[in-house]
């Protein structure tokens, strides 16, 4: 049962080490758009893909963390 409740906790830290890389990612687009201004939209459009990804990452790992609540309960 404890078990369960670490693998909980470590499923949703998935969410903290999304947050990190999006906000990474974000501060090296700013710096790349800062450099180069003509290539606005393509470093956006980049950004805007892997920060979807990252997030979806986030997004897994707290379905898998409701699916362990949901067996604690059970």
């Amino acid at each position: 049962m404890g078990g369960l409740a670490i693998g909980a906790g470590m499923a949703v830290m998935t969410g903290f080490a999304a947050g990190i890389s999006i906000g990474s990612a974000t501060g090296k687009a700013t710096e790349a758009v800062a450099r180069q201004p003509e290539a606005a939209g393509n470093i956006r459009s980049t950004l805007i893909l892997g920060s979807a990804l990252a997030e979806a990452t986030a997004i897994y790992g707290f379905v898998v963390a409701l699916l362990i609540i949901v067996m604690l309960k059970g």
